[in-house]
C-alpha cells in the first residue's frame, strides 16, 4: 500500500502515533519510516508519515508546518492529564460563562503566547520524558514556552462543552490551550476530544485510512 514518499494517514483513537507507524511499516515493507508531529491515543487525525530513508529526512521540515485542529473542552473538571484519560476535579461553578466571555477569554490565547505543556507530555525534563517522571509520583515542573496560535474560532457551545476550531504553529498542545482557556474563565477544563484536520497542505479528506 505504501511505496517511498510522504503520505498522510488519518489515525484512529486508541493506538499511538508509534502503532500507526509500524502499520505504515509492516505495509511497506519494513522500509525506514517515522512520522511528523504526535498525536495522543485518545486524539484522532492527520498524521504525517515518511517512508524511506529521504522521506524520513524531510519530517523535521513538515513538523514546522501549521496544523488544524477541531477540539472539545470540558468545562467544570480539571484533568490530571488534560485530557479525558486524566484524573478529574471537579470544580464548584458559582456563575456559567456565556458565550461572550468564552469571546473574550480566548482572544488571550491567539498569537505569540507562552504555554506551559501539559506534564503528561514526551517534553524531556532532566534527561527523561515528562510523562514518564509524573507516572512515577514524581513532581515535574514544566517551564513555559513561546508558541503560536494563529486562530481560535468557536463552533459550538452549551455548557459544560465547548467546541473550537483552532489553528496553531509547531509545538501547542490543544491540552494546554483547553486547561488555560478553564482557568481563564475560572471553571476549570480540560480537553475531551480532539480531531487534527491538516498538517500543512496535508488534509483528514485526502488521509489514507489505516488497516489495523
Amino acid at each position: 500500500m505504501f511505496n517511498e514518499g510522504i503520505f498522510a494517514v488519518y489515525k484512529p483513537k486508541g493506538i499511538t502515533s508509534n502503532d500507526a507507524v509500524q502499520i505504515v511499516k509492516r505495509q511497506a515493507g519494513g522500509k525506514k519510516t517515522g512520522h511528523a508531529g504526535t498525536l495522543d491515543p485518545l486524539a484522532e487525525g492527520v498524521l504525517v508519515v515518511g517512508v524511506g530513508r529521504e522521506a524520513t529526512k524531510q519530517l523535521s521540515e513538515i513538523v514546522k508546518k501549521e496544523k488544524e485542529y477541531l477540539a472539545v473542552v470540558k468545562f467544570g473538571e480539571t484533568s490530571s492529564t488534560d485530557d479525558a484519560e486524566g484524573e478529574k476535579i471537579e470544580i464548584k461553578v458559582k456563575n456559567i460563562p456565556e458565550i461572550i466571555d468564552i469571546e473574550k477569554a480566548i482572544k488571550k490565547f491567539q498569537g505569540n503566547i507562552m504555554q506551559i505543556p501539559p506534564v503528561f507530555s514526551a517534553i524531556k525534563v532532566n534527561g527523561r520524558k515528562a510523562y514518564k517522571l509524573a507516572r512515577a509520583g514524581r513532581e515535574v515542573e514544566m517551564k513555559p514556552r513561546e508558541i503560536e496560535i494563529k486562530k481560535i474560532d468557536i463552533t459550538d457551545y452549551k455548557w459544560p462543552v465547548l467546541k473550537l476550531k483552532v489553528v496553531t504553529g509547531p509545538g501547542a498542545y490543544i491540552r494546554a490551550l483547553a486547561r488555560d482557556i478553564g482557568d481563564e474563565l475560572g471553571v476549570g477544563g480540560y480537553l475531551a476530544d480532539l480531531e487534527r484536520t491538516r498538517v500543512g497542505q496535508f488534509i483528514a479528506e485526502e488521509a489514507a485510512r489505516l488497516k489495523i
